[in-house]
């Protein structure tokens, strides 16, 4: 593959992958109370401690983003 190419590649797995992170960002946010009641039936567990888990990955997945998405596509891009 040359450079170009791969500059596209990460580029969209970097919009892409922000845009899933903004929408489960969004979900939890919007819909955090729907959700603990649905997954409370299988897994009980307090609020708060779902609140933590959620967060936690939310920011598990965006130091994901960062490190394999945005961190090559700028690399790349420098590159060009």
């Amino acid at each position: 593959m040359d450079i170009p190419t791969l500059t596209s590649f990460f580029m969209w797995c970097t919009i892409l992958n922000t845009g899933l992170l903004l929408f489960f960002a969004l979900v939890f946010t919007v819909a955090g109370d729907f959700i603990h009641r649905m997954h409370g039936t299988f897994f009980p567990m307090q609020r708060e401690t779902f609140r933590i888990v959620l967060y936690s990955f939310i920011g598990a997945y965006k130091i994901v983003v960062i490190a394999f998405n945005v961190v090559p596509w700028v690399a790349l891009a420098v590159m060009a």
